[in-house]
């Protein structure tokens, strides 16, 4: 029985070219060895498999019958391994089948997802997308293990084990129906404060927020009357109602029935960062699903 560990690919390489020139002398010279060098081969390999492999013929080396049977399934091996670890092709995103799970917010849906989905569809039309909801304590692991490729987070507690890519920086505005008769223009800041205010709390049940944390510095309050866990049951709270709220500007910005203003007081943005593991890092599919996403919004 043959010790695969005797064996090394150089040995393979050679067998392989032997078998295929059945002369020793054109072996070397494809091998580009000497011929001494692939005679002392061949001897290793006849002690390995216990076989003369090749015996002296009128023109040239006949091989025996474990020779004959070595021949395609070693010509198949190394194919195969040469394939393994060949540089990878340039990936074409007409011609992929993948796919791909993100995770998201309802926000980062509507401002990362939902701009690149036609185009993605259009440039990568049999691969699909699967959008999670984001789930900060459990990101690491899910990308880790494969179950998330790319996370949308914002950068202010993002895990450092993962890779970023900076997205965009979203600014607040102040939002509320098209008639709202207390948003014909820009409210003073008191105004802003008697306005009866809704708010996304993800966490449920939040009645404070950055616009709250600002408003105290200068102290002062506002009314804030309703928190909701979505963004999109509160866009058509806002439309239906006399509530208003402060929301990232590009949740709203291709709303119809709103009217956006700019809030009577500067409150701080935040920065979307694009997440994702070491694991697909150097994938060609992946690194063209990041970079298509990026310059896609």
């Amino acid at each position: 029985m043959v010790n695969i560990g005797q064996l090394d690919l150089n040995l393979l390489l050679t067998l392989d070219v032997l078998l295929a020139e059945h002369n020793v002398t054109r072996a070397a010279q494809r091998l580009n060895l000497s011929q001494p060098s692939v005679s002392v081969q061949l001897a290793r390999l006849r002690e390995i498999f216990n076989d003369p492999l090749l015996l002296p013929g009128p023109r040239g080396m006949i091989p025996t019958a474990r020779a004959d049977a070595l021949r395609e399934p070693l010509r198949q091996a190394l194919e195969t391994l040469q394939g393994a670890v060949a540089p990878e092709e340039a990936f074409d995103p007409a011609k992929a089948h993948l796919t791909w799970r993100v995770a998201a917010t309802d926000y980062t849906e509507t401002a990362i997802v939902l701009p690149v989905l036609n185009g993605l569809r259009t440039a990568a039309p049999d691969t699909r997308l699967a959008v999670y909801e984001l789930s900060p304590g459990q990101s690491v692991r899910q990308a880790e293990q494969g179950e998330r490729d790319i996370i949308f987070h914002t950068r202010d507690s993002a895990p450092p084990e993962l890779h970023q890519r900076s997205l965009f920086t979203e600014r607040y505005v102040l939002v509320g129906r098209q008639a709202h008769p207390k948003l014909k223009r820009r409210p003073t800041l008191a105004q802003f404060c008697q306005l009866e205010h809704m708010m996304v709390s993800p966490d449920g049940g939040g009645f404070s927020g950055a616009t709250d944390a600002v408003l105290a510095s200068h102290g002062l309050s506002r009314r804030v009357v309703l928190s909701v866990p979505h963004f999109l049951f509160m866009l058509k709270v806002l439309a239906s109602t006399d509530l208003v709220a402060v929301v990232p500007e590009r949740l709203v910005k291709s709303v119809q029935g709103l009217i956006v203003v700019e809030p009577p007081v500067e409150i701080p943005g935040f920065e979307i960062l694009m997440l994702w593991h070491e694991r697909v890092h150097r994938d060609p599919g992946h690194q063209w699903l990041r970079n298509y996403i990026a310059k896609s919004i």
